[in-house]
């Protein structure tokens, strides 16, 4: 892979950006994706994703008003109100396809992926084209070095597609053994890499990855999910541990050379 060195371009949270993510590889061996390629709702712009696309922009200020301000349960009653006869799997697993569709024709070859919570991993399967490896407590080796995937993330109360209990998380974990780079969609559980500065609140992060960067010592931990991070990137050891950036924002991937 490109001679003596090895360019890496990492991205996560891409949430729609099907346009920046089909040039995302440009002057690098290879693109590795940590997940969240579905757009819900902006929260940035709540005029974009699949929940104003079928409630409107009012509705979905006031959802986000709601869980901001964490009152899930209220967040919810909304919900059941809004989706009262109406098929809703059926109406966001097509909504959902329309953008697999999209994002999956963009990814360039050749792409590591995995899963972000609020993905729906059933179906990646029939988007993944040639050249897209999508791995989930699985290992695969790039330049030489070896790195491990783990997708989804942990119940919250926001209940996101691809939440994994603790235990199964923590399998997928311990499945990879030793690795160079360990990517995850979800951060260790440290504050400062779980706080999100823009929506004043801790993200869910894993006990069972800040464990493995222990006990493993990899020379990186990737991962993204928390969209404005108090803390971008901190050493832990060996290890150093970087938030990739939030790619739907930026248009930006993370670069790794070695």
């Amino acid at each position: 892979m490109g001679g003596t060195r090895t360019r890496l371009h990492v991205v996560s949270d891409v949430h729609g950006n099907t346009e920046a993510l089909a040039r995302a590889k440009e002057g690098a061996d290879a693109l590795v994706c940590l997940g969240d390629l579905v757009l819900f709702l902006d929260y940035a712009d709540h005029s974009r994703g699949i929940f104003p696309s079928l409630f409107g922009v009012e509705n979905a200020d006031l959802i986000v008003r709601l869980r901001t301000e964490r009152r899930f349960e209220e967040a919810r009653a909304l919900g059941r109100r809004l989706w009262a006869g109406r098929d809703r799997e059926a109406m966001i697993e097509g909504a959902v396809r329309e953008q697999y569709a999209q994002m999956f024709s963009a990814f360039p070859t050749p792409t590591y992926a995995t899963f972000g919570n609020v993905d729906i991993p059933a179906l990646w399967p029939e988007y993944a084209r040639p050249g897209t490896t999508v791995l989930d407590g699985q290992r695969v080796e790039i330049g030489g070095w070896v790195f491990g995937f783990v997708g989804g993330g942990l119940p919250t109360p926001m209940r996101t597609p691809y939440e994994v209990g603790l235990e199964e998380y923590a399998q997928k974990v311990e499945a990879l053994g030793d690795v160079d780079v360990l990517c995850s969609h979800i951060p260790p559980e440290v504050p400062e890499l779980c706080y999100d500065t823009v929506a004043r609140r801790f993200e869910r992060g894993s006990a069972a990855l800040l464990a493995a960067i222990h006990r493993v010592r990899p020379r990186y931990a990737l991962f993204g999910h928390v969209h404005q991070p108090l803390v971008q990137r901190m050493r832990i050891g060996a290890t150093e541990c970087v938030n990739v950036g939030h790619f739907a924002a930026t248009g930006r991937p993370w670069v790794l050379e070695w």
